[in-house]
């Protein structure tokens, strides 16, 4: 039959494509890389994709299409036709048309759904991603042959995706396909079943094959896909969650809501409870996504390290019983708890040439930094990538990520120095962006612990493993050869391939700045409410170290680690103009000098700064406004402004005999505030004290 079809002319080709999209699809088994017959592309539609204006939640990069309903075609001229083609002599390839030819996937391309077992009548989503290229088309065909219209949702890449939504899928074998303009990359079947009979009953496949999964390329893809929905806004929204429950019980966000059909994302007094801190988010949403999908996860218990000495850890604990019984929701409340009680921020900043770990660090490549990779910094805390916004003529390019904080609230930042701290050589830890080391079932005969049915084990790939396993993102040690200003500009490039110009590298900073001033106002307020509900309390100080790396009612509202990253942001916006000097490269000056430019952002610099500011409530109620240049000059007042026990004032750095002083009403014990006079030096000089 192949071969009668590639004599047809396009033109002929037309009316079969609406006689086909109205009839029961054949079986097709072209697939991209794989010689395909005419009558596969003849199916396919070239131009009656209908795009438009739609944004997403705002979204700049994300566009709703529409696949097109069959075309009104007339039934007897192409019946006719297709008559007369099959009358040609190829009566004998008829039987390619009701062939139940194989559904193929790439290793590379992952298409899903979600719930795991979906059920007439309840909403359905549809899911493709790919790994190394876009697709241009999401085609689901219902068990009655129709060709189903989706509005699609596009998120760029790498790894893109399409995603669409059925509301009420009528029951029976589904056809999803994947298409790249003529090509069929990938397609799969799916069953949804009649009313009543959806409910699961133990555990079975899941969406991704038979379980137990493992994690590959395209696993690894659907995970960085997963986060970058949970975390989706306009890049210049704010972003922020009082925890991370509203966003699992999302179900616009969390592409794994209710997957399992247990309601485990619903809310009430046995619901999930996801308060994770820095430390514990990465691992709670890892955790979280391979329960769902029945995949291998490990965390271990590491030591904080020292000042000569990087954290260890010991051997991993595994989710070996949460696999086999996946559809326990108590099994898995009971694991992430233990696993938030576990990790802590030394997990994180292990050496980077460590094998006994649960993450290892990646290339400094566009393609391998991908949302989910998490950002360890020196000092203990730890951000997570969620989206790329790609540069372009009308602004600059982005890096976003998010993060968790003591008191549970989530946030959402840009990259840049403030935030994103950086230093090497470092004999304490190993800092810079990382992945999550795969866990691989193995036989017995490999060196792992054995699972209670002793059948199959798991264990960790090693460094030298994963730099040459296609699977993974590579291993790479290139973040230990990098100085501070190194690592910096690198990114830069990464983030702003084509250069930026001076006075837009200025905005973006100061906008970083305000951004971070803003989320220190919700942090600094969450204590004054503690503080105003407990008035006869005095939470207590840690000594040394201990006020960046403790636990309790100072971990929750002090902000020591969040001012030094404050006191940091300050002092690269005010060098911002010699950057441009030290690095010219990494900016567009046309045919100016870079000291020409500098002595311009100079004199931006004492004009900006005055039209930007925060508003915080002060300890009587009442709104004050302080703005960024003033707060620029309280920086040897924000050196000791971290202690919840001081008024809110103190806190944002007011002088007494002032006005907006006026208002405080409570002091740190005066022990604690000489102890903060002996600290200072670390605030002044951005470092953290030895443990």
């Amino acid at each position: 039959m192949a071969r009668v079809f590639k004599r047809i002319r396009l033109g002929e080709g037309r009316v079969l494509h609406a006689l086909v999209r109205t009839a029961p699809p054949p079986s097709l088994s072209g697939v991209e890389g794989r010689e395909r017959p005419l009558f596969r592309a003849l199916m396919e539609p070239r131009s009656s994709t209908l795009s438009g204006p739609y944004q997403r939640r705002g979204e700049r990069d994300s566009r709703l299409r529409s696949a097109p309903f069959a075309a009104p075609a007339s039934w007897a001229l192409a019946s006719a036709i297709a008559v007369l083609v099959l009358a040609a002599g190829v009566a004998g390839a008829a039987s390619d048309l009701s062939s139940s030819a194989e559904c193929v996937e790439p290793f590379d391309v992952r298409l899903w759904w979600s719930p795991r077992l979906p059920t007439a009548d309840l909403r359905l989503r549809l899911i493709a991603i790919a790994d190394r290229k876009p697709f241009s088309e999401l085609v689901a065909v219902d068990p009655a042959g129709r060709m189903m219209p989706l509005e699609v949702v596009e998120q760029g890449g790498p790894p893109w995706s399409l995603v669409a939504t059925i509301e009420r899928p009528m029951s029976g074998t589904w056809r999803v396909e994947a298409r790249r303009g003529d090509h069929l990359v990938a397609c799969r079947r799916l069953e949804v079943a009649a009313r009543g009979r959806g409910q699961l009953q133990g555990p079975s496949e899941n969406a991704l094959g038979q379980a137990p999964a493992a994690w590959d390329r395209a696993s690894e893809a659907m995970y960085s896909v997963w986060i970058a929905q949970l975390f989706d806004a306009p890049p210049e929204a704010s972003l922020a969650f009082p925890s991370l429950e509203p966003v699992l019980r999302d179900p616009t966000r969390n592409l794994l809501h209710n997957y399992l059909g247990l309601g485990e994302d619903d809310p009430g007094p046995k619901a999930l409870h996801a308060t994770p801190d820095c430390a514990d988010l990465p691992y709670f949403l890892r955790a979280y996504f391979a329960w769902k999908l029945g995949l291998p996860f490990g965390f271990r218990a590491c030591s904080r390290g020292s000042s000569r000495v990087p954290p260890r850890c010991a051997p991993p604990a595994t989710n070996e019983e949460l696999m086999r019984r996946q559809d326990s929701f108590d099994v898995f409340k009971a694991f992430s708890r233990r696993v938030v009680d576990v990790v802590q921020s030394g997990n994180a900043r292990t050496a980077l040439d460590d094998d006994a770990t649960d993450f290892y660090p990646v290339p400094l490549e566009r393609d391998m930094l991908r949302p989910g990779t998490i950002y360890a910094d020196p000092y203990g805390h730890t951000l997570m990538i969620v989206r790329w916004v790609p540069q372009t003529a009308e602004h600059s390019g982005v890096l976003l990520a998010v993060d968790a904080q003591p008191d549970a609230s989530i946030g959402r930042k840009r990259f840049w120095e403030g935030t994103f701290l950086f230093a090497s050589p470092l004999p304490s830890a190993g800092p810079g962006f990382k992945a999550f080391r795969p866990l691989v079932l193995v036989s017995e005969t490999a060196g792992s612990t054995r699972t209670q049915d002793g059948a199959r084990r798991m264990r960790s790939l090693s460094n030298r493993e994963l730099g040459a396993d296609s699977r993974f993102v590579p291993y790479s040690n290139e973040q230990a050869t990098l100085s501070p200003d190194e690592f910096y500009a690198h990114m830069a490039k990464l983030i702003n391939p084509n250069g930026v110009d001076p006075i837009r590298a200025y905005e973006d900073t100061l906008d970083a700045l305000v951004e971070q001033l803003e989320t220190r106002v919700g942090s600094v307020g969450n204590g004054e409410q503690y503080m105003r509900e407990h008035p006869r309390t005095t939470i207590a100080m840690p000594e040394g170290s201990g006020i960046f790396e403790t636990t309790g009612l100072w971990e929750d509202y002090s902000t020591p680690s969040r001012d030094m990253r404050l006191l940091i942001a300050m002092k690269v916006l005010a060098d911002l103009p010699e950057r441009v000097v030290r690095h010219p490269e990494l900016f567009v000056l046309g045919s100016r000098r870079p000291e020409d430019v500098r002595a311009e952002l100079e004199r931006l610099q004492t004009r900006r700064p005055s039209e930007r500011g925060i508003t915080y409530t002060r300890s009587d109620g009442s709104p004050w406004r302080i703005t960024v240049a003033e707060i620029l000059t309280r920086r040897e007042a924000l050196e000791m402004a971290y202690n919840p026990n001081d008024c809110v004032e103190l806190r944002w750095g007011a002088a007494e005999d002032t006005p907006e002083y006026e208002t405080c009403r409570r002091h740190a014990p005066s022990e604690q505030r000489a102890r903060m006079g002996q600290y200072r030096i670390w605030f002044r000089e951005a470092r953290r004290p030895p443990r």
